[in-house]
């Protein structure tokens, strides 16, 4: 039970090192965390003392993944020019950020087409993404593209929005992909019961490819199935139901795939504890 890698966002108030630490406190084995203030545009970069004291912490083998999610700030597809030139100088600091933490990915959300379209937001996000990989050619950090729910004009709550990204940059082997409980279920698909999940991941690797899949967003939905609205809620506590989360610990295919809570809580993560348990129950 100790080898499955399962756990929980952690904030790294007081320095990036504390996320390993809150999340050994709680018996974690996999960890996501932000690398700056994840509501800033940008920060200062990062000390030579600080990347020590998160690469040498001593608890630091106690887990098995660790991985980063990007600023919510970001959005490859913008319209406006001042806010598409902040968010690729933003995702290029913040992977460089992440390779000096030598975490295998960043977790990022597609972007917002703002009413320009489908085909053309997708479009941009591509070239996007191609132009921020040029200036940071030797950093290994990989984007890993999130599944969305779709609210508002967001891409990515199809599987075939992200196919379309892989298929359309130049160096599609620096992409992986982190599928969201709660937003393939408020985007449509139907996860609501263990032959629904099945069925889904069935599709994720017909058009994406579950070799592509590099982790899990452990959500519950507090919106109903096609509602396009994000809105997590506590594992077993909301629309979804605990048969998408019983197949998801249990296939042997996602053994291996860092499975992270994104559910509300409090300092003392006694939310998390609580969650984590209900999963490990499942087994």
């Amino acid at each position: 039970m100790t080898k499955i890698l399962l756990g929980a966002h952690m904030s790294i108030a007081g320095g990036v090192h504390m996320s390993i630490e809150r999340g050994c406190s709680i018996r974690c084995t996999a960890v996501q965390m932000f690398v700056k203030n994840n509501m800033q545009w940008f920060a200062r970069p990062l000390a030579r003392e600080e990347i020590r004291a998160f690469l040498h912490h001593r608890e630091r083998k106690e887990l098995l993944s660790i991985f980063a999610h990007s600023s919510y700030l970001i959005n490859l597809a913008a319209t406006n020019p001042q806010f598409h030139a902040n968010s690729m100088r933003a995702l290029a600091e913040e992977l460089t950020r992440a390779n000096q933490l030598e975490l295998p990915f960043l977790v990022m959300h597609p972007g917002a087409h703002l009413g320009a379209g489908e085909e053309a937001g997708l479009t941009k996000i591509a070239n996007s993404i191609d132009a921020v990989f040029e200036v940071i050619p030797d950093v290994k950090t990989k984007i890993a593209l999130e599944t969305t729910a779709g609210q508002g004009s967001c891409l990515g709550d199809r599987f075939e929005h992200l196919e379309h990204i892989f298929a359309n940059v130049r160096e599609p082997e620096r992409l992986c992909v982190c599928l969201d409980t709660a937003h393939v279920f408020a985007a449509g698909y139907d996860i609501s019961s263990e032959a629904g999940t099945r069925k889904m991941f069935r599709e994720f690797d017909r058009v994406i490819g579950l070799e592509r899949l590099a982790a899990i967003h452990i959500n519950d939905s507090k919106t109903a199935r096609g509602s396009r609205v994000d809105r997590h809620e506590h594992i077993g506590k909301g629309k979804i139901g605990l048969g998408a989360f019983r197949f998801i610990m249990r296939d042997k295919r996602l053994r291996k795939i860092p499975k992270v809570l994104e559910t509300p809580k409090e300092k003392n993560l006694a939310e998390d504890i609580a969650n984590l348990k209900t999963l490990r129950d499942l087994l």
